[in-house]
């Protein structure tokens, strides 16, 4: 019996309409090309944590949900068989690749799937926090496939962009952010991208439970006064 691949629950939100593509929109416009099926079946995308890669290939797997996304920092003490089977799936996207590259078994079963996918015409997306250069391969076949992919580098956000994305992500749930509220949030929480994110979930849900506009003194009362900035 084939072994289904275990994948893991994509966010409700990751799409390519709420990411703020600003200094990214080269690696955007090939996720999107590779989900739209134009040009190679492979890419990799590179960039430090927060630069937004895990959405990225969320958003790819929600434009063809039977895909899977495989996000190797959760799942790498479950062993390469994680992957067993998603060969057949019409997009497999792979997060954390950093975490495994350097381990033959992890290696072999990266390069077994690679080859599949590539044989079927399907379509294979990838991330790292470096490009395939800079990562320690072992196995020289995996080295040079992930060399000769599609390639997307990808910056964090700096702040003003980062209230633009947060308006953004804001606008597309019906919610109006004024920007001395997402300076607040800037001021007071850790200045990631995904700690920022959840705040603003947090107060989408409370928004809406009380049918409250996200005014500041509203925002400290769903946060809590974390005192100083950070």
């Amino acid at each position: 019996m084939r072994q289904l691949p275990l994948g893991v629950r994509l966010r409700d939100r990751a799409d390519f309409e709420n990411y703020l593509a600003g200094p990214n929109a080269e690696a955007v416009r090939l996720a999107q090309g590779l989900v739209a099926g134009a040009g190679p079946g492979v890419a990799w995308l590179a960039g430090p944590p927060g630069s937004g890669k895990s959405h990225l290939l969320q958003a790819a797997c929600a434009r063809l949900p039977a895909g899977a996304y495989f996000p190797l920092a959760d799942l790498v003490d479950l062993g390469p068989g994680v992957i067993d089977g998603a060969e057949s799936l019409p997009i497999v996207c792979i997060d954390d690749l950093q975490r495994v590259i350097g381990q033959p078994a992890w290696e072999a079963a990266l390069f077994r799937l690679y080859v599949e996918i590539d044989a079927r015409r399907g379509r294979l997306l990838l991330a790292a926090d470096r490009s395939p250069p800079e990562l320690p391969f072992v196995l020289p076949d995996l080295r040079s496939r992930c060399a000769a992919a599609q390639r997307g580098r990808l910056r964090v956000l700096d702040e003003a962009e980062q209230r633009e994305a947060l308006r953004l992500r804001a606008a597309l749930r019906g919610l109006s952010l004024p920007d001395e509220a997402a300076l607040y949030l800037q001021r007071h929480f850790p200045r990631d991208m995904a700690t920022l994110q959840g705040l603003l979930d947090r107060l989408d849900q409370a928004s809406l439970a009380e049918q409250r506009r996200l005014t500041l003194p509203f925002i400290r009362a769903v946060l809590g006064d974390p005192g100083p900035g950070v």
